[in-house]
């Protein structure tokens, strides 16, 4: 067996816990898969103090994590810190100056960083490997970029955020508003105390960039990603969603178009019977549509400390055995600054919420604003009569192009008998 490939842990939170407790109870699988043991030599951590779960008490402790990584014994830094900037872009760069093989599982710092630091990397010879950056435990990027890499993707899209899926979820099983299934999220330890990153679309933001390059081999364009969340979405869209024969779900979709590669994040509808569809809770699930393989689904657990550690030790098992490619699937020169596709020329079909008074012409006055911006109604929703009050209104849209539709948008909010906030969910047809 060849010799032990050393390791250094930076982190040692959540995930740097888990990662640290299945190399201990794996140590022989590993060892038996990657053709050679793989140690903890090293670890920094703020806390040297609190208990991890396994005895590190034959690894050296460092304050400073990216002096670590330039410790000369040290194989590969697995950096577990988070952030997209600060120690953990230090420890990396520390990492690939010093020649040392990278593992992270930071998708912010991938998505700010990642073409350069794939350069670096293989200027210096060595893996940059983050498979645990996006989804948990899915196995997504390996997925994208060794096992489809006989086809030409179309599209990838999927659930990337379990937080976001879950308040979906529970709002719809419940009937439950918003800010309720929220606050319960934050109880059960699924939404940080400010959840603005997960329900906010920012999360997802960080990894659809990361997965569009290595899918579709390009440069990561972080700016390039259209995001929007769910503070929107009441519990009243979910119960016409149901009734139109939709699920909502905050999507991350890269697309090749006509103008370019589409990258959005937003809350859509998307048809009941859809694999997508079903996908439910804190659970993620990417799929992926090639031209000779045609839809891939994958579907399972995008958090938590030991998804996220089998991800890792994935990557450390590649690396330990000599596999390893570069980052995005092709040389860093050779990524491809594909155009990216502003969202004002995304073409889609809408569904529109409206809060109206309930008057003779309202009807008339949104179908004329629509009308005047060449979109074509599908259907319109309206339950039951109460003279002068307010009642909401649906309606579906064809295919129609999105400025045209935010156009539409902005004349009918500006009508007197609309209430509030016109409320637009995207419709895709998977």
């Amino acid at each position: 067996m060849k010799p032990a490939l050393k390791i250094a842990v930076a982190g040692l939170g959540t995930v740097g816990a888990g990662t640290l407790q299945l190399l201990a109870r794996q140590a022989e699988l590993l060892a038996t898969r990657a053709g050679r043991r793989i140690v903890v030599a090293a670890v920094s951590a703020r806390d040297r103090r609190r208990d991890r779960g396994v005895d590190l008490s034959a690894a050296r402790w460092y304050e400073d994590a990216a002096a670590m990584a330039a410790d000369p014994e040290i194989d590969v830094v697995v950096e577990l810190i988070g952030g997209a900037e600060g120690v953990a872009l230090n420890v990396i760069d520390s990492a690939l100056k010093h020649k040392k093989h990278v593992v992270t599982a930071n998708k912010a710092l991938m998505a700010e960083h990642g073409t350069r630091l794939a350069a670096e990397a293989e200027k210096a010879g060595v893996a940059l490997a983050f498979e645990a950056a996006v989804a948990g435990g899915i196995p997504v990027i390996k997925t994208l970029r060794e096992s489809l890499a006989g086809n030409r993707l179309a599209r990838v899209y999927g659930i990337l955020n379990g937080t976001s899926n879950f308040i979906l979820t529970t709002m719809r099983e419940t009937g439950r508003e918003f800010a309720e299934v929220l606050a319960e999220a934050q109880k059960l330890g699924y939404a940080e105390a400010d959840p603005s990153f997960d329900i906010d679309g920012v999360d997802a933001a960080h990894k659809l960039a990361i997965l569009a390059s290595v899918a579709f081999g390009r440069p990561v364009d972080l700016g390039g990603v259209y995001a929007e969340g769910i503070r929107h979405i009441s519990r009243l869209d979910i119960d016409f969603a149901e009734e139109l024969g939709y699920r909502i779900k905050l999507l991350g979709i890269a697309r090749l178009t006509d103008h370019g590669l589409e990258q959005r994040v937003h809350p859509c509808m998307v048809p009941r019977e859809t694999p997508i569809a079903a996908v439910e809770g804190v659970f993620n699930a990417v799929v992926a549509e090639g031209d000779f393989v045609g839809r891939v689904v994958l579907e399972g657990r995008g958090a938590g400390a030991f998804p996220t550690a089998s991800s890792v030790a994935a990557d450390l098992v590649d690396i330990a055995s000599g596999r390893y490619v570069p980052a995005f699937g092709v040389p860093a020169a050779s990524l491809n600054a594909l155009p990216g596709a502003a969202m004002e020329r995304h073409q889609g079909a809408y569904y529109i919420r409206l809060m109206v008074v309930d008057q003779p012409g309202v009807i008339a006055d949104v179908a004329a604003a629509l009308r005047d911006e060449h979109v074509s109604m599908e259907s319109v929703i309206q339950r039951g009569r109460a003279p002068g009050e307010a009642v909401p209104v649906v309606l579906t849209t064809h295919v129609t192009v999105e400025a045209a539709m935010q156009r539409a948008i902005e004349r009918i909010t500006a009508l007197g008998s609309v209430l509030e906030p016109p409320r637009m969910i995207r419709i895709e047809d998977f």
